[in-house]
């Protein structure tokens, strides 16, 4: 019975953290970029989220991100 609980705790937790590094992660790294947090979750999807991540910390901020928060 313990342990059915440990491995059925130690998947939910796999689980979460597949999902964290293929999709909230990317998302909110482009997010913060000003980029297309969509179109970077399928790339991570695709190819490999770790590519995604390297790619998206190498182009940094989006070159018109900040004409956005000027414009008003």
């Amino acid at each position: 019975m313990i342990e059915g609980l440990l491995a059925l705790l130690f998947g939910l937790v796999a689980f979460y953290f597949t999902i964290w590094i293929l999709i909230l992660l990317p998302a909110r790294m482009a997010e913060a970029r000003g980029r297309s947090a969509f179109g970077w979750v399928l790339v991570s999807l695709f190819f490999s989220p770790f590519l995604a991540i390297l790619l998206l910390w190498l182009l940094g901020d989006h070159p018109q991100r900040g004409n956005y928060a000027n414009s008003d």
